[in-house]
């Protein structure tokens, strides 16, 4: 096996997050479905970005969220994503290097432009999405860096990026890099959309054993296996995999690993002022606390943690030093 280099390796969208406050009658205007997620063209991108209110830019896109918090929280992070020669590319690529992450992947010289996620948050907390993937879609099996993948503990997959075929070739080349090396590899469904639409490629890939980490929520669960019941979606689920996480909001999480089922609360959160990055975060405690040896119980609640964190403020990436306030808590990594 390599030397190991980094905790956790993520391969997934590279994405400037837009985000902005938004009443509800500006989403009734608009016709958006609060708290959902859309996939928009650049015209349609430009045109509600000129109608949203003021708004800030930071580099964002679920797993590269994720792989933000495990730097954080200390922890050794790469990142493998696609952005074009442009303004908002060189945007995301500082953001993510200055959060301490490894990332090297060539930028898309001639196509789309850089992905970017218009994020409307209401009063309540919630955000409404609208994406323009854009170059995040040009990845390809050659942008894959086969000797970070072989050196890093766990290779982490967004569903999110399942989607375009080349893409899905990355994915695949990296999880034969990274099995071949011994390295786990974990998969997010991301959205229940998602789940949707790949059903069958999602369930063959735990099945079969290509991914041995999953990371999902309830809805994106329940999608799974088409049922409006959690218990039997998850008792389906420890069927086919051996070692998956589920969130459930304030209702916690739930791990089922080797047949047990480990339950564990929600962290305490004083106000909900924006939901973006709660998944993202909870998967990079998780991910940090599993590579660097805690038990799954541990994991989740380091996972708790940072989710807390990212939610009590505007953005998806943690602004408080996520390893301060683990130590604070007693968890240790």
């Amino acid at each position: 096996m390599p030397e190991t280099r980094y905790d956790v390796v993520g391969i997934g969208n590279a994405i400037v997050d837009v985000i902005a406050r938004a009443q509800d009658d500006f989403l009734v205007r608009e016709g958006l479905a609060k708290g959902s997620m859309r996939l928009i063209d650049e015209a349609e991108a430009e045109r509600l970005y000129a109608a949203m209110g003021p708004a800030t830019e930071v580099s964002g896109g679920s797993a590269a969220n994720t792989i933000a918090g495990v730097a954080s929280l200390g922890g050794r992070g790469a990142f493998i994503g696609k952005v074009a020669a442009d303004g908002l590319g060189t945007v995301f690529g500082h953001d993510i290097r200055a959060a301490g992450v490894a990332y090297a992947t060539p930028v898309l010289e001639d196509g789309p432009a850089t992905a970017r996620c218009l994020i409307l948050v209401t009063p309540d907390g919630e955000r409404t999405m609208n994406t323009f993937l854009g170059a995040s879609r040009e990845l390809t099996p050659a942008d894959v860096d086969a000797d970070v993948i072989a050196a890093s503990r766990i290779l982490y997959l967004e569903g999110y990026l399942w989607d375009p075929p080349q893409a899905k070739q990355a994915f695949l080349h990296a999880s034969q890099i990274a099995r071949a090396n011994g390295r786990e590899v974990a998969l997010s469904l991301s959205d229940a959309f998602c789940v949707d639409r790949f059903r069958g490629e999602f369930l063959d890939l735990i099945r079969s054993g290509k991914v041995t980490l999953l990371f999902g929520n309830e809805s994106e669960l329940k999608s799974l296996y088409e049922t409006a019941d959690f218990g039997s979606a998850a008792a389906a689920l420890a069927q086919d995999c051996g070692f998956a996480v589920i969130t459930r909001s304030e209702k916690g999480a739930t791990i089922l690993k080797s047949g047990t089922i480990i339950e564990v609360p929600a962290a305490p959160v004083e106000t909900i002022i924006d939901l973006t990055g709660a998944g993202d975060l909870f998967a990079a405690g998780f991910l940090t606390g599993h590579a660097r040896g805690l038990d799954a119980a541990d994991c989740a609640r380091l996972g708790a943690l940072a989710a807390a964190e990212v939610i009590s403020h505007i953005g998806a990436r943690p602004l408080a030093d996520l390893r301060d306030l683990a130590a604070q808590s007693g968890l240790r990594v």
